[in-house]
């Protein structure tokens, strides 16, 4: 095993505590070691954060999405990443959890799953570490099994593509949404007043979920919220008919509802919210009938190669292909998006597809 790896995971509080924490930081390197850091007692994790900036250091992990989230919000860079889900989806494995892919290919199996611990609690049991180092103490056999399999199929220089782009990927900076009720399944459908009270009962929710340091979906889900929006209440024995309004919510929570709902009602009608529907991206005939082309040519090509349609060519680099319509190959291998992965391996099928000469 390389010196330079690092195995890395990390664990959050996100249903129990609102906002969430990151928790514990896991790391490994290949002799065995494990340390658990806790982020919640050191308030400076710079001088863990260099380590993984450093060259020579290839961070390991699994699905690591969230994780890298969390810590490039704190400050942390990477030069190098292998993610062992990427590399299994490459390889067209269905099932990607750690553990079936270290049963898979390692013949281990991890102790039981801690996910909906709350780890913000301190201190840790024993049942808590042994679970927490488990999630990297693994990592380096199964990046060395599942890079085998990837060189013997020639797609261990797909992965690392993909990985690099993880790695140089900018985090997105955490900030209140005003317009976040909108997007509630059903929000659309309501009249403006009851928007407008969607709207109250969505900030309120948010002002409770702070003040009781619970997750919003534990102060009032959202269908709940919707369905208060579409039927909204007078008292609270008519909240207490409406689904998800447990008597539990009704006496902590019940009074400050109906006054959300009474603000919402004293709205004056010139500052009710409107929504603007986002214009719809106009797509040329052409340019339809190239985003057709292509999903005919990703349906027959996938299982041809063993992967995912949505891995072999995703539906927002078909439109960005359709409307840009690249006539060879190095044309298409400049599309933000594409990679050169797929322009090397795919590329004169895509061109094909299309109908480019």
């Amino acid at each position: 095993m390389a010196p330079g790896e690092v195995a890395l995971d990390t664990e959050g509080d996100s249903l129990h505590h609102y906002p969430e924490r990151l928790s514990l930081i896991q790391l490994a390197v290949a002799s065995g070691d494990v340390w658990l850091v806790d982020p919640i007692a050191l308030s400076d994790l710079g001088p863990l954060a260099s380590v993984f900036t450093a060259p020579s250091i290839v961070t390991v992990l699994h699905a690591g999405d969230n994780d890298l989230v969390q810590l490039k919000r704190r400050g942390f860079g990477f030069a190098a990443l292998f993610d062992t889900s990427i590399a299994a989806r490459f390889l067209g494995d269905k099932a990607l959890g750690l553990d079936v892919l270290l049963g898979t290919y390692l013949g281990v199996e991890l102790p039981p799953s801690r996910q909906r611990d709350d780890w913000s609690r301190r201190p840790l049991s024993q049942a808590q570490r042994r679970y927490a180092e488990s999630d990297v103490l693994h990592l380096f056999a199964l990046k060395r099994r599942l890079t085998e399999e990837l060189e013997r199929i020639g797609r261990l220089a797909w992965v690392e593509e993909e990985c690099a782009a993880l790695a140089a990927q900018p985090v997105v900076e955490r900030v209140v949404d005003p317009n976040a009720f909108a997007r509630l399944k059903g929000a659309r459908d309501l009249p403006a007043r009851n928007l407008a009270i969607l709207r109250e009962l969505h900030e309120l929710r948010e002002h409770l979920a702070r003040t009781a340091d619970r997750p919003p979906f534990k102060i009032l889900a959202e269908e709940t919220l919707v369905r208060l929006a579409q039927t909204p209440p007078d008292d609270l024995a008519a909240l207490a008919s409406i689904p998800g309004c447990t008597p539990k919510v009704i006496a902590r929570w019940g009074e400050a509802v109906l006054a959300a709902v009474d603000r919402a009602r004293a709205i004056p009608d010139a500052a009710l919210p409107t929504l603007e529907r986002s214009p719809r991206l106009r797509i040329p005939g052409i340019a339809a009938r190239r985003i057709e082309a292509l999903r005919q040519w990703r349906a027959e090509a996938a299982p041809r190669f063993g992967l995912e349609p949505g891995l072999l060519l995703p539906n927002r680099l078909i439109t960005t292909i359709a409307l840009a319509a690249p006539r060879d190959t190095g044309a298409l291998a400049s599309l933000d998006g594409v990679r050169r992965w797929r322009a090397e391996t795919f590329g004169s099928e895509i061109i094909a597809a299309l109908g480019a000469p």
